[in-house]
């Protein structure tokens, strides 16, 4: 568990979002794209999931990307190459089906474009013509765009404020795609408002679509419930029975309700650990 690399891939005065590389040949021999890892940075640390981006199984290394948002991601940040982590458990959640849908697009916003990296690599692998929206608020908040170039066959890029691609939202691309041509496929990860919204265009055109879902998660293996979410009148736990869901069936509302139930003390929490880290 011990950290092999670490890069920043964007530091401004809003969002910090760090690439690790971990030792863990056991995790990097088994995990499958859109499962995730629970890792704990110390004993007394809360357990953190995260996306399982990419493996090296001759190297025995799993790759996070992680957004520095709260105590333990801050803290995780602050931590060097040679550090070892508490503990990291993995792979968990259900995979990614990947097969040939045909025509795919896949949908990425702010850390979620991490997330949807994996994926964009096997389903173009699977045969699929891949098509990948990013979307940032500004140009130099945009991560991985190279790396999912090279994974589509077609990339566009929305940027809130029109410092790169076109100025607006992801969804404002995923509308002009859908009108112009069939898909069989929208794949969606980001914050809610982004999935929620992208999901509600997709149903217009009757297309399924999955997302990757971000709900608070306290234990990570189906033993605490705060991860439930509302899926087509049936409460389920995203640990196990996702992460990724039909976007259709989410309850949105529900899911965004419950993740703002710790928002002031995880940016209380994240404040003192960035003062512990300067220390």
């Amino acid at each position: 568990m011990k950290i092999l690399s670490k890069r920043t891939l964007l530091d401004s005065p809003v969002s910090k979002i760090v690439e690790m590389k971990i030792l863990s040949p056991d995790i990097a021999a088994k995990a499958r794209p859109g499962e995730f890892v629970v890792l704990m940075v110390s004993e007394q640390g809360e357990r953190v999931p995260l996306t399982v981006v990419d493996t090296d199984q001759s190297q025995g290394s799993v790759t996070i990307i992680f957004q520095q948002a709260g105590f333990s991601t801050t803290l995780l940040g602050s931590m060097n190459i040679g550090d070892s982590l508490y503990a990291f458990v993995g792979p968990l959640g259900h995979p990614t089906e990947i097969k040939k849908y045909g025509k795919v697009i896949l949908v990425g916003g702010g850390v979620g474009i991490a997330e949807i990296y994996p994926v964009a690599r096997a389903m173009k692998e699977a045969g699929n013509h891949v098509t990948t929206i990013l979307g940032a608020r500004t140009k130099d908040m945009l991560i991985l765009e190279q790396e999912l170039r090279s994974a589509s066959h077609e990339l566009h890029v929305a940027t809130d404020d029109g410092s790169y691609g076109r100025k607006g939202f992801t969804v404002d691309i995923l509308r002009d795609l859908l009108v112009k041509s069939p898909y069989d496929l929208v794949y969606s990860v980001g914050p809610i408002p982004m999935m929620k919204f992208t999901a509600l265009t997709t149903r217009e055109f009757s297309v399924k679509t999955l997302v990757s879902l971000n709900a608070i998660m306290i234990d990570g293996t189906g033993m605490c419930g705060g991860c439930r979410v509302t899926v087509g009148n049936e409460a389920k736990f995203t640990c196990v029975d996702g992460p990724e869901f039909d976007a259709h069936q989410v309850d949105w509302a529900g899911l965004e309700k419950r993740n703002k139930v710790y928002a002031q003390k995880e940016q209380h929490a994240c404040r003192l650990a960035a003062e512990m880290a300067k220390k």
